[in-house]
């Protein structure tokens, strides 16, 4: 599984390099408050459409090494295109063929892991993953460095050039070769009637909702409690260095507990983390904050990521990674962005926060209280053992 730990680390390492620094792109080409929110609020709802799409047809066809080739040929191609454009009108179809490229790449390849893996290691997809949290640390720190000495136009260079090694190293992760589901559309009716498993992605969604938050409005939080860049840069670090323990960790974690249980402590640490953001009273006490990030965010994926490959029918693993992918860092993410938009209009930017804390404090009560049984026979056994 070396080709799997190396397309992680190298992917988020090249994403390390944009996607912070893409906002402040928008901004230095000359397009308004109204235009950057509408391009970053475009681009998890193409990411819920497209990460099912894609997915789906590969699952149908077996042609997954094509499906995951052209996704990962498009997303360079689309960030060229992003970096040598500054009109809105001509960005905004470039930001969707990006968005609708870049959606079904981590489905794709979390399926490729839990399939290699099998059903008995599959607790193990967490130290494969982890991974990701290393590029993502080691060369956002490094690229921060460089884009401040030379220009955002690094950004992009800098992403491009990092980027490039994944076409081999995507030749080298372990892609289902099967011809696919024989009764793909019956099977995936029989995915969508599986009421544990829809209720798992509403929850999620919740999940998603609350992060968004915390992802496009928490630097102007800070921004009002006075805070430093260099503080605001810390958040970033600390909250991905939290997520390295709960990787590792995934198969105690799975081994020991469900994933629909599992589930529920991320998004009732994200409710804790919602909640400790509004009463922030100085700004250093968003880095212990931060580091709730793990728990929460991390949590929640290797839940998602485990449950996805329980509850597909044979076949279909990819289309289930796609579905929660898409659901909840897609439907999630946009309502998060839009709904906190209207939010911070009309009440001021705590009111966010206290939205996403009672979100997930009420998708929790929901979800516990319908998987009480399982959730009781867990600690049962808990105490048992």
């Amino acid at each position: 599984m070396r080709a799997a730990k190396a397309f992680y680390f190298v992917f988020y390492g090249a994403l390390a390099c944009f996607s912070p620094f893409l906002a402040l792109y928008y901004q230095d080409v000359g397009l308004t408050g109204r235009q950057i929110g509408f391009l970053a609020g475009i681009v998890p709802l193409v990411i819920m459409f497209a990460s099912s799409v894609w997915s789906m047809i590969s699952d149908a066809t077996g042609r997954h090494q094509l499906m995951f080739m052209l996704a990962l040929a498009g997303t360079w191609l689309s960030v060229l295109l992003i970096s040598q454009t500054s009109s809105f009108l001509l960005l905004l179809p470039i930001v969707i063929f990006h968005a609708f490229c870049f959606a079904p790449i981590m489905p794709l390849v979390d399926n490729a892991v839990v399939e290699e893996l099998g059903a008995e290691r599959r607790n193990e997809y967490g130290r494969q993953r982890v991974w990701g949290s290393y590029g993502w640390g080691l060369t956002g720190a490094i690229a921060g460095s460089v884009i401040a000495a030379r220009g955002l136009s690094w950004s992009f260079i800098l992403f491009l050039l990092i980027y490039l090694p994944l076409f081999l190293v995507a030749t080298r992760v372990p892609m289902r070769k099967s011809s696919g589901s024989s009764n793909f559309w019956s099977d995936f009716r029989l995915l969508l009637s599986n009421r544990p498993w829809l209720l798992f992605v509403a929850t999620a969604v919740v999940g998603g909702l609350s992060l968004s938050i915390f992802l496009n409005f928490l630097f102007i939080y800070l921004a009002e409690l006075g805070t430093s860049a260099t503080i605001m840069g810390l958040t970033l670090t600390l909250a991905t260095l939290s997520e390295i323990p709960v990787f590792l960790f995934t198969r105690r974690l799975l081994s020991r507990w469900s994933a629909p249980f599992l589930l529920a402590v991320a998004i009732a640490f994200t409710a804790i983390r919602s909640f400790a953001y509004v009463g922030m009273t100085e700004p250093w006490q968003a880095l212990l904050f931060s580091l709730l990030h793990g728990p929460s965010f991390a949590l929640m994926w290797i839940a998602g990521v485990a449950y996805a490959a329980e509850s597909a029918p044979p076949g279909l693993g990819a289309t289930a990674q796609g579905v929660f992918s898409g659901m909840a860092m897609g439907l999630g993410s946009a309502l998060g962005a839009f709904a906190g938009g209207l939010l911070y209009d009309a009440y001021g930017i705590v009111s966010l926060f206290y939205f996403a804390g009672f979100a997930a404090l009420a998708a929790l009560v929901i979800f516990v209280t319908i998987n009480r049984n399982l959730f009781r026979s867990q600690f049962q056994q808990s105490k048992a053992t």
